[in-house]
């Protein structure tokens, strides 16, 4: 009787890489906070001097200003910033044009959501769609006669197309009337030259514009149609993924380390576009595919299979310790002006520990919108027919390992045997996404503090998250799959208490103080957790021994959420707790709190849905009196405090706006009258 939840597909892919959540609001704040208030009003001068030389000066260091300092970053706001650069972007001279475009591009990823909304509110796209078609000629005239222009003309192109398809992927997020706007640039054409061309072009640009695709590929129907009924695009993007495509090399021209990593995102990136714009039509190649199978998953199994999240932050900490300091803005002068992309060596090291972790988070991403239509075993049990047994022994040993390794990183407090064998799905894919949802010590902010190294924190947390997000669809659809019965998936009770076990351990090192400013990630793991939790529950129903910790926690995360849908999921999540047969202390402690939230004890009274799964959760506790617990069912009288609820509850489902709300009318009348049916049925059994 319990409520599904709603699988969620995809999720946005441009988090706030540098927050200022942790800030109060407003500019005293900032400023209170900035160690660089002095040198704002300078840059905003020579931002507007007329000497060409000092604005370039002054967008360089717009961009040294803000580098994982969301204090000036705020400051610079008040000062509008965005407005002065913006200008800048039809400045007399190219370099401070592409200057002003890289400030702008580092404010859009740092910023997140309010800063480009800002840009597109300020009218940013029209210079942006004069720049397109300039740099497409120029990228002709370079691909047809290479030897033509000097180099470092070349590269200084590269990075200004770099920057700009950028900010635009960035501004298509922001909301739909950004979309719409950037839809009608057509661009398409535009960033396909760059995939066409990649052996020719930097990689980092070529990857800004698999970027820029897959986010303007994902559920935008028109960018979508004009990609998939394009037999020249899809072959390219199927060629990109194919194992000898030579675009995964570097050019020469970047470091190894920074070019595999920049390679891998490329590659994962394209697997998305493949994904969002499937299925693709005849007469394309692509169309004879299974890209699921023979293109995604070997694609994306490499990828988290070689990921280790703890050996990643200690890497971070130790280039955070190294790191030298940045040239302070004083010591610049304008015959030295510095460039934009100006690094150390441990800001290098972190900005390749980062591309590792955004395509690790990029690639839990596309699998969570393949788990929405889970499970189908074949597509995670390796290619059909293939491989032998013997083939795969050793990789099966590998993830058995792997699986007792996570075992045993959380209190075991089930006694329980091992499976003997689980399906290949699981260990594949479950097991694997479990090492994923453990904090490390840079996934969140201090209590009260700014990270260390907000872009490997922004990274970290946002990989925990897409990993509950995966396993929340995935045990949504095994628990559609099963059909109650998880042993018709070759899934056991102890298989469930693993994951469970799992996603708890990984909750209780996020910890519960999740209210305060900046801990916006703590609480996201909680609200996606309790759902997986919910689903792990559901599958496993009364094979889950709960713990005196987990009830009173839970309990406690339902009051204070204010979000109805999670409230939902933590009371979900209680209600599989209370049916473990043996647990008869835990269930009362459970049901009581249920009995709290009817009407018309409950105060304040409880919101719709959760007192519809509060009802629905006792029914289907106490629906089998001959269970061990169920002596609270008749020492607490709880038969007496339903009998008082029925006429709250009526009231509460009348309420539900029958044309707004359909689905949950209906369910509200099932509810209903599934109570009153209870209640009968509890008065005829006269215990």
């Amino acid at each position: 009787m319990g409520k599904s939840q709603k699988k969620r597909s995809m999720r946005r892919h441009n988090p706030m890489r540098v927050p200022d959540s942790h800030l109060p609001k407003g500019l005293a704040s900032a400023s209170a906070s900035s160690s660089k208030t002095e040198a704002i009003l300078p840059i905003i001068q020579k931002l507007e001097g007329v000497d060409p030389a000092e604005r370039k000066w002054a967008c360089v260091a717009v961009s040294n200003l803000i580098q994982n300092d969301p204090s000036t970053r705020r400051l610079l706001q008040g000062k509008n910033i965005v407005g002065k650069l913006i200008t800048r972007l039809s400045d007399s001279e190219e370099e401070v044009v592409v200057e002003a475009a890289g400030s702008l591009r580092n404010l859009c990823i740092d910023g997140g959501f309010d800063i480009c909304a800002e840009m597109f509110n300020k009218n940013i796209l029209a210079p942006l769609k004069t720049f397109v078609p300039k740099i497409s000629n120029t990228l002709s005239q370079f691909l047809a006669s290479p030897k033509d222009a000097p180099e470092n003309a070349q590269q200084l192109v590269y990075e200004f197309a770099d920057n700009v398809i950028t900010i635009l992927w960035c501004l298509s997020e922001t909301s739909n009337k950004a979309l719409n706007a950037i839809n009608e640039i057509l661009l398409v054409p535009f960033l396909m030259s760059f995939l066409a061309a990649r052996e020719k072009l930097p990689l980092s640009t070529v990857t800004s514009a698999a970027q820029c695709l897959y986010v303007l590929t994902d559920e935008n129907r028109p960018i979508i149609e004009e990609v998939r009924t394009n037999a020249e695009y899809t072959a390219c993007l199927l060629a990109i993924v194919s194992p000898d495509d030579a675009a995964s090399k570097a050019n020469g021209k970047e470091k190894d380390t920074m070019s595999d990593a920049r390679a891998t995102a490329f590659r994962v990136l394209t697997c998305g576009i493949l994904r969002n714009i499937s299925p693709i039509p005849p007469p394309s190649i692509a169309a004879t595919v299974d890209l699921d199978r023979d293109v995604v998953l070997p694609t994306l199994e490499p990828v988290l299979s070689s990921t280790d999240l703890q050996e990643a932050a200690q890497a971070a900490q130790r280039a955070i310790d190294q790191q030298e300091s940045i040239p302070q803005l004083e010591s610049l002068s304008l015959k030295h002006t510095p460039k934009s992309d100006h690094k150390t060596p441990s800001e290098l090291e972190l900005e390749r520990l980062e591309t590792r972790l955004r395509t690790v988070q990029l690639a839990l991403e596309i699998l969570t919108g393949m788990c929405a239509t889970l499970p189908d075993p074949e597509v995670f049990s390796g290619p059909p027919g293939g491989e032998s047994q013997d083939d795969n022994e050793d990789e099966d040993d590998e993830g058995m390992e792997d699986a007792q390794d996570i075992d045993m990183a959380v209190e075991d407090t089930s006694g329980a045997e091992p499976s003997q064998q689980l399906p290949g799905f699981f260990t594949t894919l479950v097991v694997p996404l479990l090492k994923f949802v453990h904090p490390t010590a840079l996934s969140f902010p201090p209590l009260g503090a700014p990270s260390p190294h907000p872009p490997t924190t922004s990274a970290l947390s946002a990989i925990h998250v897409s990993a509950l997000e995966c396993l929340n669809n995935i045990f949504l659809s095994m628990a559609t799959s099963s059909r109650g019965n998880p042993s018709s998936l070759g899934l056991d009770p102890a298989s469930g208490r693993t994951v469970f076990d799992a996603v708890w351990g990984a909750l209780r090192l996020v910890g519960t103080e999740i209210t305060g400013a900046g801990q916006e990630r703590r609480r996201e793991m909680w609200d996606i957790g309790v759902g997986v939790l919910w689903g792990v529950g559901n599958l496993f129903k009364g094979a889950i021994a709960p713990t005196e910790e987990q009830v009173q926690v839970l309990i406690q995360f339902a009051n204070a959420t204010q979000d109805a849908q999670v409230k939902v999921k933590t009371i979900g999540t209680l209600e599989c707790l209370a049916q473990h047969p043996e647990s008869v202390d835990a269930n009362r402690i459970i049901s009581s709190y249920f009995l709290s939230l009817l009407p018309p004890k409950a105060n304040p009274p409880t919101p719709t849905e959760p007192l519809l799964q509060a009802v629905s959760a006792l029914i289907d506790i106490y629906s089998d009196e001959g269970l061990p617990y169920d002596v609270n069912f008749r020492q607490g009288c709880y038969l007496d405090a339903l009998v008082q609820s029925v006429e709250g509850v009526r009231k509460a489902v009348r309420s539900i706006d029958r044309k707004k709300e359909r689905e949950l009318r209906v369910r509200g009348e099932e509810v209903r009258d599934n109570l009153v049916a209870f209640i009968q049925y509890r008065r005829g059994l006269r215990l």
